[in-house]
C-alpha cells in the first residue's frame, strides 16, 4: 500500500481499498498498515488514512512499536488526535485480553508453537525484560502462568528458587519458562543458555521437568530446547 500517492482512501481503485479488501480476502491477507487503517478511519488533509498507518509503522519500528506507544505519544503523531488514539489503544487492548484467555479446557502445551501463541503477543511488547513461568499438570495442560522476574535477566541474578516456588505450590509436574528481549531479537545469549542449565539441573533435582525455555523477540521466538541449548 506504500505505493499509493492518492490522499483519500475513496481515490484509490475500489477492490484495493482496506475494508473491501478485508470483506473480500478476509483480515488475515491485509498488511499491517492496511489493519491499522481500517482502526484509523480517516486520515487528514493531504494524507489518507493508509499513510497516516504507514507513517505510525515507520515510527513505531513495526506493530509492536506501535502497540508499545503511549496515549500520549499517540496523540503527538500528525493526524493522530486524542479519538484516533483512543480507538488504536483499545483495539490493542483488545487483542492482548483475548490473547489471555483461558479456555474452559486448559490448553495443552505440547509443542514451543503452542507457548508462543500463548504469549507472544504480549510479550514482544514489553519494554523491559519479563520472565513468566507456565505451570503445566502430568499431561502438560497449563494450570497457570505466573511471572517471576522482571529485569536485566542472567544466572546470577534470577533465583532459580523463585522459578520453582509456585510450581512446588501448585503441585505442577512440568514448566515452561519465557522471557522476552525488548530488542526485539529472540537470539539466546550465553546467560540465557547458562540460566537454562541451571534451571534444568534444579528441576531434576526436584522433580519437576523443565519443558523448554522460550525466549519471545519481536514476531519471533526462539526455543532453546529445540536448539539443544541447555538441555542435555
Amino acid at each position: 500500500m506504500a505505493g499509493y500517492d492518492v490522499h483519500r482512501i475513496a481515490d484509490m481503485p475500489s477492490a484495493e481499498r482496506p475494508r473491501e479488501r478485508m470483506q473480500r480476502l478476509g483480515a488475515g491477507a491485509l498488511s499491517d498498515g492496511e489493519l491499522l487503517a481500517i482502526i484509523i478511519h480517516s486520515g487528514r488533509r493531504g494524507r489518507s488514512a493508509v499513510h497516516l498507518a504507514q507513517m505510525m509503522l515507520s515510527s513505531g519500528g513495526g506493530l509492536g512499536g506501535v502497540q508499545r506507544m503511549s496515549f500520549d505519544e499517540l496523540c503527538g503523531m500528525s493526524g493522530i488526535g486524542p479519538a484516533k488514539a483512543a480507538q488504536l489503544q483499545a483495539a490493542m487492548e483488545i487483542g492482548r485480553r483475548i490473547s489471555a484467555l483461558v479456555p474452559e479446557e486448559r490448553p495443552a502445551l505440547q509443542s514451543p508453537q503452542d507457548v508462543a501463541r500463548l504469549v507472544s503477543y504480549e510479550m514482544q511488547a514489553l519494554e523491559q525484560e519479563h520472565m513468566r513461568v507456565l505451570l503445566c499438570d502430568t499431561r502438560n495442560r497449563l494450570i497457570r502462568m505466573v511471572e517471576v522476574y522482571k529485569g536485566s535477566l542472567n544466572a546470577a541474578s534470577v533465583r532459580i528458587g523463585e522459578v520453582f516456588r509456585e510450581a512446588i505450590r501448585a503441585n505442577a509436574a512440568s514448566l515452561v519458562v519465557v522471557h522476552n528481549h525488548p530488542s526485539g531479537d529472540p537470539t539466546p545469549s550465553p546467560e540465557d543458555v547458562a540460566l537454562t542449565r541451571a534451571m534444568v539441573e534444579a528441576g531434576k533435582l526436584l522433580d519437576i521437568e523443565v519443558l523448554d525455555h522460550l525466549i519471545v523477540g519481536q514476531g519471533q521466538f526462539v526455543s532453546l530446547k529445540a536448539r539443544g541449548l541447555g538441555f542435555s
